[in-house]
């Protein structure tokens, strides 16, 4: 044996403490999880942090007799920090198993998050796969102003509309419309069923006693305007060559609101409509942005409201006017492709669509814009119907009970109206055109229109918008 002093000792260990040191992973203490939510204002637990979805696969098996959703989902992602865990916005249905790149994952789940934890750290850019295997009896969620969301149950399906939390009731996402992603979604069916998907349908299997509907979305999309909506439909797709692929889909029962006999016929009308409404958006604001265009008419008495699904918008009836049509055929400029960076600007997405409407009334031999704003202007504050329009102002919505309240569409159109006379057309339909050429694809605020407004009419605006965005009350000069 040989001794070795005390200070030999303490020199070995030190030089085998910096040999440790110097054989760890560069950063490797740096690891963290990724934020449980994305801090949204009115739904801060909405989104994660720490990676960036580019697209879900979505697998579903659906017996719409008992509700019941076998399901496996594999969200591709990129991290954008180094990752200890992550979290996915997920409620209520049971999970199966979580695998990252294949290998097992430990999980957790706290109200809507599903915290995962990989058997390794994620580096900072590194691309991985989440694949999460659940079923169970997906259902709607409540929104703050008592409307349901996510995956409402029908006599023959489920209606899935998902604006603005019901995206996690069916499927694990990043559930925030800063986190826009490609969809690949297949559904199989009872044989009689139709699956109404985003995008282009891929393929349509007859496997027997069932049938599987594979829809792609090619052109990234925030989460809560996905879909698949299923049912029985009488389903109407013309894809021509070179030309914009149409889906339509009209649930045999549906009608309109309070009306006791279907009204299929009316509703095939109302889609007709379509293809003009594209084109006419097309001419005003720029190309259409996606690879699609359609509609789902079904019969889902008890929702009270259509969404604009990417693509496909969504009607919970047999829509009252065509120009129900229009306003979610706008959407698809404003609300799906320019999209709000955070739901308390709202405005951004349904004054956009309720202006549309009137532009589409006043060039298709209807009123005027000018017209239909005056009709409103004309309303007291002192009104139950004025009380309803002027309060709150549309860009300081005091909590989400209001996100889908009067002011938020037809104050919110009235902005537009009344910038579009204070600046003069050809400066107006400017502002609207670059704002969507500028933003297509992205995320705006407030801010931002305010600025761009500014800047091509090359006027100060503070006061105007002040006056008709932010203050409570009708503005009586601007």
């Amino acid at each position: 044996m040989i001794r070795i002093s005390r200070a030999s000792r303490g020199a070995i260990a030190l030089a085998l403490a910096l040999v440790i040191v110097a054989a760890a992973p560069a950063g490797a203490a740096a690891f963290s999880p990724g934020s449980a939510g994305g801090g949204d204002p009115f739904f801060p637990l909405a989104g994660n942090g720490g990676y960036d979805v580019g697209n879900y696969t979505l697998d579903f098996d659906y017996n719409p007799q008992n509700n019941a959703l076998d399901a496996v989902a594999t969200v591709s992602a990129t991290a954008t920090q180094d990752l200890s865990s992550f979290d996915l916005d997920f409620r209520g249905l049971h999970i199966d198993s979580v695998t990252v790149d294949g290998a097992p994952a430990d999980f957790d789940r706290q109200g809507q998050e599903l915290v995962i934890t990989p058997a390794g750290g994620i580096s900072e850019g590194r691309n991985f796969d989440v694949v999460v295997t659940y079923h169970g009896h997906p259902n709607w969620i409540a929104d703050p102003d008592k409307s349901k969301d996510g995956w409402i149950p029908t006599d023959d399906g489920a209606f899935v509309v998902n604006e603005p939390q019901g995206s996690p009731t069916w499927y694990p996402a990043n559930d925030t419309p800063n986190d826009k992603a490609t969809f690949d979604v297949s559904m199989t069916v009872p044989k009689g069923r139709t699956a109404m998907g985003n995008g282009v349908l891929v393929s349509h299997t007859d496997n027997g006693d069932t049938e599987t509907w594979h829809w792609r979305e090619t052109v990234p999309m925030a989460t809560y305007l996905a879909t698949i909506t299923t049912g029985v439909f009488e389903t109407r797709f013309d894809t021509p060559p070179g030309e914009l692929p149409r889906y339509d889909a009209v649930d045999p029962q549906s009608r309109r609101f309070k009306q006791k006999s279907p009204e299929t016929d009316l509703a095939w009308s109302r889609l007709s409509i379509e293809r003009d409404v594209v084109s006419f958006f097309s001419d005003l604001y720029g190309p259409y942005p996606f690879d699609a265009v359609g509609g789902i008419v079904d019969w889902a008495p008890h929702v009270f409201y259509s969404l604009e699904s990417q693509t496909k918008p969504n009607y919970w009836v047999v829509p009252g006017d065509p120009e129900t049509v229009v306003h979610e055929l706008a959407h698809q400029w404003f609300g799906d492709s320019v999209s709000l960076a955070k739901w308390p600007d709202m405005w951004l997405n349904e004054g956009f669509a309720t202006w549309s409407e009137w532009i589409w009334s006043e060039r298709h031999g209807g009123e005027t814009a000018h017209e239909l704003f005056e009709a409103r202007y004309a309303t007291p504050e002192d009104s139950p119907d004025g009380e309803d329009l002027w309060f709150p102002a549309p860009a300081a919505l005091p909590d989400p009970s209001v996100l889908f309240s009067t002011p938020v569409y037809d104050r919110g159109a009235m902005t537009l109206q009344a910038l579009r006379e204070k600046v003069g057309d050809a400066t107006f339909f400017s502002i609207l055109k670059t704002w969507y050429a500028e933003h297509r694809g992205g995320n705006v605020t407030t801010g931002d229109f305010t600025a761009l407004a500014e800047r091509i009419s090359g006027q100060k605006l503070d006061g105007f918008f002040k006056a008709w965005l932010y203050q409570e009350g009708r503005p009586t000069s601007w």
